[in-house]
């Protein structure tokens, strides 16, 4: 069968909320957290290693609240909170640099929140600049960042530019203007084309543009006109998210109307729709919702199977080890998990007195790296070698004998393989090798499609 012989009896049976996999388990389902000081001791390795890190650092002030958010933000006016944080990020910093000894060397920096641009140039240029006391930038590192264009001026681009980010992530989300009243998100057309205009003039290599489908009022004629007026911009890539409902997580959702949400099928189609568009317009399907021009360097990675998946999303990660800074910032370190504290206040009062904010966590068995290597496999590859079967092939002919049925997968010599039809359902065909997922209740994770 070909994806276009969905119907809707077959979407319903995979409508059904799951993990995102950017890691396995999934962080609901991690058990044990590490203590500060067994954190501290376990970073001890990573100075004097000689593979290259990949850092993230959170940022999670705003200036409003957009109501579909899912991020940790904080909405805030005021200049000297920013300035708070980043005092105490220093902190945290030198707690860093005393438990990992020399300086490491980071082949990837990615700047997420929140939204970093709302700090003023000089507190990003201070940040930057606590960042190089504590880890070796340069040009060996591939910096990227978030920027909200309702904030983009041509002097933060610049400033950006001399600190070494060569790509930048505009969150645009929809470019109705009904769309965007109902989200409280309102940027006109013109203001993303003059952000987006911007930082090519300025010497940005690669712009991503963020769009999120099943929002409120969208349809398909809507969405399509958004699609089709992000692909005029030239993006170089596009991440195409599904919207997570989630009021009874995030509070703020409550003032969306639920009335004006799109149904199961609805919101299908508006995506379905989309990756035609993406595709017809040449870019390649990345994974399950990011897509990118064929001379990009995230499509050459799937091309040549070195795509991989972590915390920051896809990526060509060539670093296998990630360190989150900040609050909420969660890092992947030689088979450990570690989130700090994820809200502010909480975030503060740990880093004031002395410890990594360490709040949650999990080290990895040697069944989660088994599965882990191939989920991760599955979701960026959409396929399985018989080589990463975490059970017997037995086993796992048995555990998806219902996928075969659908005409989601086949079995070959070589392992499992998705189908066309199954590619719109990557996160479900993980279901069977996570055993978690017979054991949680699905209202901690967003809907697989």
């Amino acid at each position: 069968m070909l994806e276009t012989e969905i119907t809707p009896e077959v979407l319903a049976r995979y409508d059904v909320a799951g993990p995102r996999y950017t890691s396995y388990p999934a962080v609901p389902d991690w058990n044990g957290a590490p203590d500060a000081p067994g954190w501290e001791a376990h970073l001890g390795a990573l100075g004097t290693e000689a593979s290259p890190l990949a850092l993230y650092v959170h940022l999670p002030f705003c200036a409003s609240q957009c109501l579909y958010c899912g991020c940790n933000a904080t909405v805030t006016t005021r200049a000297e909170i920013v300035e708070r944080y980043l005092t105490r990020l220093r902190r945290e910093l030198a707690m860093l640099s005393r438990a990992m000894g020399d300086r490491p060397r980071v082949a990837e920096m990615h700047w997420g929140g929140g939204t970093p641009n709302f700090l003023s140039d000089a507190q990003l240029a201070t940040l930057h600049d606590m960042l190089l006391g504590t880890f070796e930038l340069g040009a060996h590192t591939e910096s990227s960042i978030e920027a909200d264009p309702r904030l983009v001026t041509r002097s933060q681009l610049r400033m950006l530019r001399q600190l070494g980010f060569e790509r930048v992530s505009f969150g645009v989300q929809d470019l109705d203007p009904v769309v965007q009243e109902a989200i409280g998100r309102v940027q006109p057309r013109d203001m993303v084309q003059s952000a987006v205009t911007t930082a090519r003039e300025e010497g940005f290599g690669g712009i991503n543009l963020d769009l999120i489908y099943g929002l409120p009022y969208q349809t398909p004629d809507r969405f399509a006109a958004t699609v089709d007026d992000s692909l005029a911009m030239g993006p170089d890539r596009i991440a195409c998210f599904g919207y997570a409902h989630v009021p009874w997580m995030r509070p703020h959702q409550r003032r969306i109307d639920d009335s004006a949400l799109p149904g199961s099928w609805e919101r299908f189609t508006l995506f379905r729709d989309a990756v035609h568009r993406f595709s017809d317009a040449g870019y390649e399907w990345i994974g399950i919702d990011h897509f990118a021009r064929p001379a990009d360097p995230l499509a050459q990675a799937m091309r040549s199977g070195h795509l991989h998946r972590n915390f920051m999303g896809y990526t060509t990660q060539r670093s296998e080890q990630l360190l989150g800074v900040g609050v909420s910032a969660i890092s992947s370190i030689h088979g450990w998990f570690v989130q700090n504290a994820p809200r502010l206040g909480e975030w503060q009062r740990q880093v004031d007195t002395g410890a990594l904010p360490v709040a949650g966590g999990h080290i990895l068995s040697e069944d989660d790296r088994i599965r882990g290597a191939a989920i991760e496999h599955l979701m960026c590859h959409g396929r399985l070698p018989a080589a990463l079967f975490p059970v017997a092939e037995s086993e796992m002919h048995t555990r998806y004998a219902p996928f075969v049925d659908e005409e989601l997968v086949v079995f070959e010599a070589d392992g499992l393989h998705v189908t066309s039809r199954g590619r719109w359902f990557l996160r479900n065909l993980a279901f069977p090798l996570d055993p978690h997922r017979t054991q949680q209740e699905h209202r901690r994770f967003s809907r697989a499609v």
